[in-house]
């Protein structure tokens, strides 16, 4: 399992405590020190059947200066701007060897990465 995670988030730690507490082995990629690239976002929101929009944190969009229409015309530029700016990126963002992605802000989503793990 690979977790995107950001230290400072609380969300972030509860999730890691969750996969430790679980057994789970997994590797950590701290996606403020090493953005995603537009085509690996492309590819978690392609299994989280999301688009660029609804993966930005509003806060840190706007903070960010990203202003850009929500369409399919924009897709691009969306990722170019998460990436660009991937602390306006949801996280933290779990991906099970099997391909099962989640943003796992919650517990249901936590689980079902744990279970696609186990």
């Amino acid at each position: 399992m690979e977790i995107w995670l950001n230290p400072a988030c609380s969300k972030c730690r509860s999730a890691a405590a969750e996969l430790d507490a679980a057994g789970i082995d997994y590797t950590v990629r701290r996606y403020l020190d090493r953005p995603p690239t537009p085509e690996e976002l492309a590819g978690v929101l392609d299994r989280l059947a999301l688009e660029p929009w609804d993966l930005a944190r509003p806060k840190e969009t706007r903070a960010a200066g990203i202003d850009l229409p929500r369409d399919a015309a924009h897709r691009d530029d969306w990722l170019t701007a998460l990436s660009r700016h991937p602390e306006a990126i949801q996280r933290p963002i779990l991906t099970a060897s099997d391909g099962t992605t989640v943003v796992g802000r919650d517990p249901d989503a936590l689980a079902r990465a744990i279970a696609a793990e186990s």
